[in-house]
């Protein structure tokens, strides 16, 4: 006989019956785990000296500590600059090759660790050549294109106008390259299943009013804004989603290597109208819906993130506890969700030490390089207590407001838990539809209003600044140089802090300190920003590696890799 109490037990905690979306994420999961690695010993991979790939990984190292970005960005990025020189510098003085350049590609890849080495197949060589050479014909039949437009030209202004605007496309048409490359050297079902089943739940709970025109464009933004906030793609990589998007056969050209006439056709058809895609593409990333969709994509993409890391730590227990009832699952949910806090607190001083290294590489030594030369110039004395304080100053004011930052409490968690139940258990979906707000249009004297009070609140802020900087002596060189890394580190702390306030779903609380935070320190923020999308851009250190330093020793490090080669073969040679 059953006992009563274990009746009562499962009626108080029936099992949870989880949605399709669920049961997919659940099979790739179990399926991806599980799945032996196809490692066959006779096929050849590409191998390279590990002596001389030491090297090369500190110089991918030392490269990306003077430019800064996020790691996930960090072989999408290696990919481009070695197609760039390989294509764009080294391609003016030799004919370009398909097959050498993919070669060279992998290999540097292999070098910088950014791909393990003896494991990738030397038929991916072949594969990438593959996939490069419709863009390198892509990039020559533009250039031919606008080389033609060019030979009408008599103006100047206007032959200058156009070379420089083939130059900026033609780095455009290597970036989505780069992006294809990166897409196929690392494919992620899981991820891929996730987007699928995030997209699958934000379409048909996010609407517009009827009032709002852009039901053409709903789709592609919420994918868009998918990208942008699960998979973390900078806007390189939204312009190839975008660029696939609008040329639907594209990831089909070419899939042999041997091009037909179809094929050729497709891509000279695509470089004619290159310059009006790119603004179409332009006008969507820029689209009124995205800060709106951001919103509520961010959200969605903690509650599918953690959902898929609890299910990844062991997908049977996992589909055991469901069965055991609401209770377990959740304190499963409460675990990971406390384990992905912490693991954010390591990733942020991970990436704070990274930023701390970049700024003090690429901004503070300035200080000595400008500041002293400037106040020599300008007959002003040399305060060295000023000096030392704007070299620090940068590194600790991003160490003070990484150590300041907190991580989220009980209460964030148990919304991220209710968010899990909305899109994962059966019954629980959300029953009203989530009606996109139209984009804030404000009248032009409240703009105007709002404008003039940031104004004053940022004239405010400098003025408090400039006079406690006076009373330590400092003079006007050393204030401008401490104002611009003020803005810039405030704003560069946002960028850094980024993984930490992701995990926040819930509203910040508004009170007193907040609102003059916004006040008097956001408007320091904002001309971070600015600073940062313009004059920091100027990266002196960036054009040193890639344009003096990165070809000559890419050459040596290849020589070095020839005459490993050379002293392995003679060795083996003596058996």
């Amino acid at each position: 006989m059953v006992s009563p109490n274990l009746i009562k037990r499962v009626e108080d905690n029936p099992a949870l019956e989880i949605n399709q979306n669920t049961k997919n994420l659940f099979k790739v999961i179990y399926s991806e785990q599980t799945k032996k690695e196809d490692e066959d010993d006779d096929i050849p991979k590409i191998k390279v000296s590990t002596l001389v790939s030491r090297v090369a990984f500190f110089y991918e190292k030392l490269r990306n500590a003077v430019d800064y970005d996020e790691e996930h960005l960090l072989r999408k990025n290696a990919i481009a600059r070695i197609l760039r020189r390989q294509i764009i510098i080294e391609g003016a003085m030799k004919q370009t090759d398909a097959l050498k350049i993919a070669n060279h590609l992998l290999s540097e890849l292999i070098r910088g660790s950014y791909l393990p080495n003896n494991k990738i197949p030397e038929t991916k060589i072949a594969e990438t050549a593959s996939l490069l050479e419709k863009y390198i014909i892509l990039k020559n039949k533009l250039t031919q294109k606008i080389g033609a437009d060019l030979s009408i030209y008599s103006d100047i202004n206007k032959a200058k106008n156009l070379i420089k605007e083939k130059n900026h496309l033609v780095s455009w048409v290597i970036n989505l390259a780069a992006c294809e490359i990166e897409e196929n050297l690392a494919p992620d079902k899981i991820k891929q299943i996730i987007v699928n089943n995030m997209f699958d739940v934000l379409s048909k709970n996010i609407k517009l009013p009827v009032d709002l025109p852009y039901d053409d464009d709903l789709a592609i933004q919420i994918y868009l804004s998918i990208d942008r906030n699960y998979l973390k793609f900078d806007e390189e990589m939204l312009n190839f989603v975008l660029f696939k998007y609008y040329n639907g056969e594209w990831l089909n050209i070419n899939p042999s290597g041997t091009l037909s006439k179809e094929e050729v056709t497709e891509i000279e058809k695509i470089a004619s109208n290159l310059v009006d895609l790119k603004k179409v593409i332009a006008e969507q990333l820029e689209h009124p819906l995205a800060k709106e969709l951001n919103k509520i994509v961010h959200h969605y993409s903690l509650y599918f993130s953690i959902l898929a890391e609890t299910v990844e730590s062991n997908p049977v227990k996992i589909y055991s506890e469901l069965q055991s009832g609401e209770k377990a699952y959740f304190n499963v949910l409460k675990k990971i969700c406390k384990e992905k806090y912490k693991k954010a607190r390591s990733r942020l001083w991970r990436a704070a030490t990274r930023s701390i290294i970049y700024i003090f590489l690429t901004k503070s030594v300035f200080v000595v390089l400008i500041e002293v030369p400037a106040i020599q110039w300008f007959g002003e004395p040399i305060n060295y207590v000023s000096l030392m304080i704007n070299i620090a100053f940068p590194a600790l004011l991003l160490f003070f407001i990484v150590f300041l930052s907190r991580l989220p409490e009980e209460d964030n968690t148990i919304k991220i838990i209710n968010g899990i139940k909305e899109i994962s258990i059966l019954g629980d979906e959300k029953k009203q539809p989530i009606y996109l707000r139209r984009p804030a249009k404000r009248k032009s004297i409240k703009s105007f209003v709002f404008g003039l009070i940031y104004s004053v609140s940022f004239a405010a802020s400098v003025y408090f600044i400039i006079r406690v900087l006076t009373a330590i002596n400092f003079n006007w060189v050393s204030i401008i140089i401490f104002l611009f890394f003020l803005a810039f580190v405030s704003f560069f702390s946002i960028i850094v802090t980024r993984g930490v306030k992701d995990l926040m779903v819930l509203e910040r609380k508004e009170n007193i300190g907040t609102f003059l935070v916004d006040l008097f320190y956001m408007p320091i923020i904002l001309v971070g920003r600015w600073l940062s999308n313009n004059v920091s851009k100027v990266n002196v250190f960036i054009f040193i590696f890639d344009f003096i330093i990165e070809a000559p020793f890419k050459v040596l490090v290849e020589i070095g890799e020839d005459w490993t080669k050379y002293v392995r073969e003679r060795r083996d040679n003596m058996d």
